[in-house]
């Protein structure tokens, strides 16, 4: 039970970086690299997450 709770944690956790590698925007590799090492803000978090939306995507 623990396990399920560690691994949907682990997936809000990086709702930011998945949002823009599905959207494949320009800057998905810095939004990975800050929500690795920063995500745990919550304020960074949210800022990462508006990034990843408003990103102009590459095609």
């Amino acid at each position: 039970m623990a396990t399920i709770f560690v691994l949907i944690g682990i997936a809000i956790y990086f709702i930011p970086s998945i949002v823009a590698f599905n959207r494949h925007v320009e800057p998905r590799v810095a939004i990975l690299l800050l929500n690795i090492f920063f995500g745990w803000t919550f304020l960074v978090w949210v800022a990462m997450l508006i990034w990843a939306y408003q990103a102009r995507q590459a095609y």
